[in-house]
């Protein structure tokens, strides 16, 4: 008897192990949590195996759950390509994309990827620089798109997120007591620089680079 996956359920299964939380692949798919869960009990009970376990981590791939994935990767980048072409909306060109450095590693890597999969006829030029360079090159039509670190505050640009900066030091270290301060200071193209500097001075802190 002839069986059909439902591409469905597989793209909720794919996004789900690609974000490693339920929570996370529902806000991905535009879903509530409850769907994506049931999504994926269906999925389970057509394959009559469990694809996801919990441990103290959170969600891990079962064997059958890692034999599907890399499967249902490609059955999704098959089906989008055929979707693309026989609808004539094929996505493809080339992107001149600037991201700062300390992103491209943590946060973006997953989302190019996925993004490659999904639009394999766009090539994607990677340009990483400090976040003042990448505005400028931005301006100067050296790059077509660029996410950058800035300031709070009005923007050119779309706000993805916002974070806090903080003081780190070792873990049960004595240096923040030291006179002078002794600091990992950020690059003179950091964004950050002028924050870190405004913060010293207004409480008045002696300090030294020890690293930049």
């Amino acid at each position: 008897m002839i069986r059909n996956l439902d591409t469905a359920l597989i793209r909720t299964f794919v996004t789900v192990t690609d974000r490693a939380s339920m929570t996370a692949a529902a806000n991905a798919l535009n879903l509530t949590q409850g769907a994506v869960s049931q999504q994926i009990k269906r999925l389970e009970d057509v394959l009559d195996c469990s694809l996801f376990e919990r441990d103290r981590r959170g969600l891990r791939l079962t064997r059958a759950g890692e034999r599907l994935f890399g499967k249902g990767r490609r059955l999704l980048s098959l089906n989008d390509e055929i979707w693309a072409e026989i609808a004539g909306s094929a996505v493809a060109g080339k992107v001149r994309l600037g991201v700062a450095y300390d992103l491209v590693g943590t946060l973006l890597a997953p989302v190019l990827k996925a993004y490659a999969d999904t639009y394999p006829q766009v090539e994607i030029s990677l340009h990483c620089a400090a976040s003042p360079e990448l505005a400028a090159a931005l301006a100067a039509g050296m790059i077509d798109l660029a996410v950058i670190e800035e300031r709070v505050g009005p923007s050119a640009g779309e706000c993805l997120a916002v974070d806090r900066l903080v003081w780190v030091g070792a873990r049960g270290g004595a240096a923040h007591r030291k006179r002078p301060l002794p600091v990992s200071m950020v690059a003179d193209t950091c964004a950050f620089r002028p924050a870190v500097l405004s913060a010293l001075s207004e409480q008045g802190l002696e300090w030294r680079t020890v690293f930049e």
